[in-house]
């Protein structure tokens, strides 16, 4: 049996990590993510804890015109582990169509 990745397998948190991948921009704002999946600002906290906890993303924080703007970005183990968990899915898949 597949071995799946309990944290990205959270849907709040594949749907961040599936955006950041695929974004053209290689750290996106705190509140365009936000916007962009729909989420409250709490809800997205908490995710983006977790998600940093496992290094699978970096957050900077800093201020620009003097308000605080909060930037994420994916690394390089929260690519490889998003791959190894799409490759496990797909394992899945096939497993179950033969």
């Amino acid at each position: 049996m597949a071995e799946i990745n309990k944290i990205i397998h959270e849907r709040s948190r594949l749907l961040i990590l599936t955006f950041l991948a695929k974004n053209e921009e290689t750290q996106v704002s705190f509140s365009d993510l936000k916007n962009e999946l729909n989420m409250s600002a709490g809800n997205l906290s908490a995710q983006l804890s977790k998600l940093k906890d496992a290094n699978f993303i970096q957050i900077d924080k800093r201020f620009k015109n003097n308000r605080p703007l909060t930037s994420i970005g994916v690394t390089s183990e929260g690519l490889d582990a998003l791959n190894n968990y799409f490759d496990e899915i797909e394992k899945m898949i096939r497993s179950l169509r033969k």
